[in-house]
């Protein structure tokens, strides 16, 4: 059928008697671009969902196109909280935190954002399961807890993660449509972060409950972020769409595009015959090549998060920690530096970051490049040179193989048998065998205190303990300290132990240097790269062709 003739297109057209189809003139109405994203993983799960896919490449997907927080980051500043889907906050005590939600914000079924999607955000439905808070404590029935379908279960990763990252969250306490408080069961001075972190943010209720299952949620969540999901087809690619009535404005792009390409000759080729506007996880070896073509540019550089090797200690060479004390004065850290990144990230001092204002032990430092001293440790062990397996992933970090392949190279010059086993994925990582014992990871700070890194990596709750690779009492014990103390002497007094701990005495990990993450596409696109794994297509950050 023919539409009609409206004024203002009878105008556009000069008087002209032509006519135009309606969904013809719809089309052509919106003429924003639509991109291509190539990256080497879209989620590690397969699934889209922040508490399952805790991954480098989900953060990528996720932020800040898809999923959103009540306190949000400055994703192209310096990832200071800012407000998000709430516009303020403030303390009412040491356990809680009140918050107002921003009105009219729309998720991308229609439904506006009230305080109970909030609630059932943090609910046993959605969230935490049977798990109990580690105060010991219910929640009480003045708490919104939800009331998801019968019969939808959750992943047993889920309700992990979710008290890894909220251990003491008693519940929400809901004030009125547009207010909310979190209410824990210890004091902590964390909260906010917490509530800024990576997982803690906020889905639809309706969507949730209406879901056959899990999995069919999980596939296609229904958030308020500016895109959303048209289709996701998984190891291969996603598509997201705008979500036009974004409180945050009209989204500038019609849609994004993530596709899978592993190796990375194929995403810069590919970016630099125009298949694809942005190439990800660019080795910094590349970067000169691609910007030998003075259409395109590389940016990017250092993000809070580190590169580490993992051990597992209950391994029959590992048990000493002798022996894994002497891997880590085995690495020239800085060597690995100068010959795989050229120099363009840093060795940190251990797992922390300036970002940790004044929690940050400055006068720290990993444990030092020093043979004899290594040699020294192996003779001391007993080590007999029983081969020691190393399980890595091909390349799902920047430069992984070949890094694996010096640190195999340095531990050998200390007397260690390292082999390496290159595995297809992150269920053959964790395989829990008698084989498992050293293991590539990276951990990143998602919000300003080593709580959201070192006790959520490796405290009680932490996934490397949740792995049942490592575990340290007194380590434990001050990771409660680190968590529920108010006092910051006292808070960074235990950090310091704790670094003491899991880097020198008992090795839980050893940082290799920190993280970099370098984006390549044309100099025409005004986009700025995020300090961070995430790429930002809101508004703010697309200026289109410059």
């Amino acid at each position: 059928m023919v539409g009609s003739l409206t004024r203002r297109s009878a105008i556009a057209l000069g008087g002209s008697a032509l006519i135009l189809p309606s969904r013809f003139a719809i089309a052509q109405a919106d003429s924003r671009p639509a991109i291509t994203v190539a990256v080497q993983k879209i989620a590690n799960s397969n699934l889209l969902d922040v508490l399952r896919e805790q991954s480098n490449v989900g953060e990528r997907i996720f932020f800040s196109s898809l999923w959103e927080g009540l306190i949000g980051r400055n994703w192209t500043g310096n990832l200071e909280s800012v407000a998000g889907l709430a516009t303020e906050w403030k303390r009412i005590d040491d356990r809680t935190v009140e918050l107002k939600l921003r009105q009219g914000v729309k998720f991308h079924n229609g439904d506006e954002l009230t305080a109970e999607d909030v609630a059932f955000t943090f609910g046993k439905e959605r969230m935490f399961g049977d798990t109990q808070p580690s105060s010991g404590k219910t929640i009480s029935v003045d708490f919104v807890v939800g009331g998801g379908r019968a019969g939808k279960e959750l992943p047993a990763e889920v309700p992990a993660v979710a008290r890894r990252s909220w251990p003491a969250l008693l519940g929400i306490q809901i004030i009125d449509k547009y207010t909310v408080r979190f209410v824990n069961g210890t004091p902590d001075v964390t909260m906010e972060g917490r509530i800024s972190r990576y997982g803690s943010e906020i889905m639809n209720r309706r969507a949730f409950e209406e879901a056959k299952t899990y999995s069919d949620w999980a596939m296609k969540p229904v958030t308020t972020g500016p895109y959303r999901v048209a289709e996701y087809r998984p190891d291969v690619s996603l598509l997201l769409e705008a979500h036009d009535e974004y409180w945050g404005g009209r989204p500038p792009l019609k849609s994004i595009r993530f596709i899978e390409v592993p190796e990375t000759a194929s995403r810069i080729n590919g970016l630099l015959s125009g298949q694809y506007q942005f190439a990800c996880d660019i080795p910094p070896d590349q970067i000169s090549q691609i910007e030998k073509n003075s259409a395109f540019e590389v940016q990017g550089g250092t993000i809070l998060n580190h590169r580490l090797t993992v051990f597992d200690k209950n391994h029959a060479q590992l048990q000493n920690p002798l022996v894994r004390r002497a891997m880590t004065h085995s690495i020239d850290r800085q060597a690995i530096v100068d010959s795989l990144w050229a120099g363009r990230t840093a060795v940190p001092k251990g797992l922390q970051w300036p970002y940790y204002g004044d929690m940050f032990v400055s006068d720290w430092s990993v444990p030092a490049f020093d043979l004899k001293v290594a040699r020294d440790l192996v003779k001391q062990s007993g080590y007999k040179g029983e081969a020691i397996p190393y399980r890595l992933l091909n390349n799902y970090y920047t430069n992984q193989t070949a890094t694996a392949q010096i640190l195999a190279e340095m531990w050998k010059e200390a007397g260690l048998n390292v082999e390496i086993q290159v595995k297809e994925n992150w269920q053959q990582i964790l395989e829990r065998t008698p084989t498992r014992a050293v293991r590539d990871w990276s951990n990143s700070a998602p919000f300003n205190d080593p709580v959201s890194s070192m006790v959520s990596q490796h405290g009680p709750n932490g996934q490397q303990q949740q792995a049942g690779e490592w575990t340290n009492d007194e380590l434990n014990k001050l990771s409660v300290e680190l968590e529920t103390s108010t006092d910051r002497a006292r808070r960074k007094a235990a950090f310091r132990r704790m670094l003491e701990i899991a880097e020198r005495e008992d090795p839980a990990y050893t940082v290799l240097h920190q993280n970099a993450t370098f984006t390549a596409k044309p100099k025409a696109l005004a986009w700025k790269a995020s300090p961070a794994f995430a790429m930002d297509f809101r508004a703010e950050n697309w200026g289109g062709r410059s």
